[in-house]
């Protein structure tokens, strides 16, 4: 069972996951690694962290909110 204090740590990692979706701090950078901009770089490694993050969601907490005592 999940606990009050993984309910908030597991909210505030989904706020972060999507305040970093869109790289605001890169918007008017025309930076180019390996043959591509770095702001699409950036969504490759957000898109790889957020399945890690959701897999682990899946695997801990599935159900916060939604089933109680289970």
């Amino acid at each position: 069972m999940v606990g009050n204090t993984e309910k908030v740590l597991w909210g505030v990692v989904a706020l972060v996951l999507i305040a970093l979706a869109i790289p605001w701090f890169m918007w008017r950078d025309g930076s180019v690694a390996f043959g591509l901009p770095v702001w699409l770089w950036w969504h490759v490694g957000w898109m790889a962290l957020t399945a890690a993050v959701f897999g682990l969601f899946a695997n801990r907490a599935w159900g916060i909110g939604i089933e109680e005592g289970a």
